[in-house]
């Protein structure tokens, strides 16, 4: 017989905690009981899959799963079990919205919900969170969402579990999904969320004698990796043939539009951040071009260059010389920082030193260099237009 109450505490990103039997959530203090213990037990768990970053899991408060007291009587009834996560930690940041987020809970769902029939209930749900992402929560489940914070009555259900699956940076490995899930379906969940509302027109005449579409991913200078010669970056792009869009992402964009925006478009280019999370929208066999500064290789390729490929998008990387990078100016191109960008960081990921190549560094590209790139990228973005649309 299965333990009513039980954890696998085994895994380096997440805990994932079940009560197997009917269970009784008190809100307030976030504390699920069993209805007819048969054991003497208490489990704790923190809902969100950076187990192993201690700083960020130390703000994730904790949920109780619990054999006693007596559970408190049931004010509102559910048929449904529920899926219990925090929407906590680094949210608010898009790249972990997904990365921490979305992913991990398609993930989730898909291996231990397969009919679909759930309940959200969520830790660290603002408003504006809920409000931003209503697609694609309404797309996961069918039932309302039940706010922690929030939420003064208790809650019965069926069963519960407590945490989210993750099986890595920006990625879902199918060997240990059903039906060999994999990130491609997921793009097919973000689909499902949006295109109902954004269909993409069929191909026209007029489509077919138009330019290539590239999303230009802007960034502001007070944030880093601010491209200094943004102005004649957009000329070039202009003159290789591209129409350029410019897309500056903020909080409050609302994703929605910006999956209408670059689902019709055919390539994305930007400097490496989180904004190139938007690239999740790009339509299979589109461009994804990343422009990657000193000291970013691997954040780059782990963040966005796998991903890429796994969702069958033409991936480019450019990455910049010593000369393109602000660092070259303010520590000298002798010092540590700028030539061995590998050796300055050790063996870990130091904050103090990484702060100084994601938030100090600026770029000037070297156009002439860098137009070799944009016009492999338009010849690739030209062929999937007359092929796609």
């Amino acid at each position: 017989m299965a333990k009513q109450i039980s954890c696998d505490r085994s895994h380096q990103r997440y805990d994932m905690c079940t009560v197997n039997a009917t269970t009784v959530l008190e809100p307030t203090t976030s504390t699920f009981f069993l209805v007819e213990p048969t054991q003497a037990l208490v489990e704790k768990v923190r809902p969100y899959p950076r187990k192993w970053e201690t700083s960020v899991m130390g703000r994730i408060k904790e949920v109780s799963l619990t054999s006693g007291p007596p559970s408190p009587s049931c004010q509102v009834h559910h048929s449904a079990p529920a899926l219990v996560f925090s929407a906590g930690g680094y949210t608010g940041n898009v790249f972990h919205d997904f990365n921490d987020g979305f992913i991990p809970l398609f993930i989730t769902v898909k291996s231990i919900f397969p009919d679909g029939n759930y309940v959200l209930v969520i830790h660290n749900c603002r408003r504006w969170w809920e409000s931003k992402y209503a697609d694609l929560l309404h797309t996961l489940s069918k039932h309302p969402i039940v706010n922690m914070e929030k939420a003064n009555a208790t809650h019965c259900f069926p069963y519960a579990h407590v945490g989210l699956i993750s099986h890595g940076f920006m990625t879902i490995d199918p060997t240990l999904m059903p039906s060999s899930i994999n990130l491609t379906h997921f793009r097919g969940f973000l689909d499902a969320a949006y295109a109902q509302n954004h269909p993409f027109p069929s191909p026209n005449i007029s489509e077919q004698k138009a330019r290539p579409r590239l999303v230009l991913v802007t960034r502001s200078g007070g944030a880093g990796r601010h491209v200094l010669n943004q102005g004649d970056l957009n000329n070039a792009a202009e003159e290789v043939g591209f129409h350029v869009i410019l897309f500056h992402p903020t909080p409050t964009t609302s994703l929605r539009e910006a999956y209408a925006l670059i689902n019709s478009s055919h390539a994305m280019m930007g400097v490496h951040g989180a904004a190139l999370t938007h690239s999740l929208f790009l339509r299979p066999g589109s461009v994804l071009m990343q422009v990657v500064p000193l000291g970013l290789a691997w954040a780059a390729e782990t963040c966005f260059g796998n991903s890429s490929r796994e969702l069958g998008l033409e991936y480019m990387e450019y990455k910049i010389g010593e000369e393109e990078s602000s660092l070259a100016d303010k520590y000298g191109n002798d010092d540590i920082m700028v030539k061995d960008p590998v050796g300055a960081q050790g063996k870990g990921w130091s904050t103090k030193i990484m702060d100084v190549y994601l938030k100090e560094q600026n770029i000037t590209l070297d156009l002439v260099r860098f137009r070799r790139h944009l016009k492999e990228a338009y010849n690739k973005a030209n062929k999937f237009m007359r092929n796609k649309g």
